[in-house]
């Protein structure tokens, strides 16, 4: 039964890993048997976090890279190919938001958030493919949001980022079964994460998210984590095309 529940021989590409939800990822994995190459814009912190985990006994390695840039991502997978002919899952993390009122964002803006958080994952699920085809049990999980779900005071353009997320994984689910590949979302309210707590030092505005939040508490990534593990394991293999809220119960929440 343990086969089931572990990661070992697995190799796993994860964007946006140097901090946050995307470092909790790299981390379960890792202690799950998995082989990573992580993903960021600063090379400085990729190289410190893989020291620290080589420390630690983990295989990782890491690529700068802004995903955000399409010659970026070319020249991410032209590295990939020489080191892997095939990894078994993609996560696709990165993401931004830009909190403003519809009525006051910029066409840079829009430009921004657009191209980190959809337009990349797109594009690197599109140059993940033949990748994971080979690996035979391909997984890929996309980051979205709670605000892909449901409506949210401000970031109308981050909330339909990540609703294309959602959307995105289902359709790629159906399109790529055939070359079992298996493709899910997670939508996370709050996680307690460097930039979450840039907004939720604001107490006023912590005691409205809490007061939302039925279980009455902030969630932390390695329960984000812990999910996309999950979705990535023998033990989730029947499941494709879905998307699971890590949210306190946030996105249920009724009177």
């Amino acid at each position: 039964m343990t086969s089931r529940w572990t990661l070992s021989g697995k190799r796993a590409l994860i964007t946006g890993a140097t901090k946050g939800i995307g470092k909790a990822i790299a981390e379960e994995f890792m202690s799950l048997g998995a082989e990573i190459t992580i993903v960021a814009r600063k090379t400085k912190e990729i190289d410190l976090l893989l020291q620290t985990w080589k420390d630690m006994g983990y295989t990782a390695d890491g690529i700068t890279c802004d995903v955000s840039q399409d010659s970026d991502r070319k020249m991410m997978f032209k590295v990939l190919e020489t080191k892997w002919q095939q990894f078994d899952i993609l996560v696709n993390n990165v993401g931004t938001n830009i909190r403003k009122k519809a009525t006051e964002y910029s066409s840079e803006d829009y430009d921004q958030i657009l191209s980190t958080n959809m337009r990349s994952a797109f594009d690197i699920c599109v140059l993940s493919h033949s990748f994971l085809k080979r690996s035979g049990s391909g997984s890929i999980v996309n980051i979205s949001s709670v605000g892909g779900l449901t409506a949210l005071k401000t970031g109308a353009i981050y909330a339909m980022t990540k609703a294309a997320l959602i959307q995105l994984s289902k359709n790629l689910a159906l399109e790529w079964a055939a070359d079992n590949i298996r493709v899910n979302a997670i939508a996370p309210w709050y996680i307690r994460t460097p930039l979450a707590e840039t907004v939720l030092q604001n107490q006023d505005y912590l005691k409205s998210v809490l007061s939302r939040t039925p279980m009455n508490r902030i969630g932390e990534p390695i329960e984000v984590a812990s999910a996309a593990a999950f979705f990535c394991m023998p033990a989730g293999s029947y499941i494709t095309g879905q998307c699971l809220a890590v949210d306190g119960g946030f996105s249920i929440f009724g009177f």
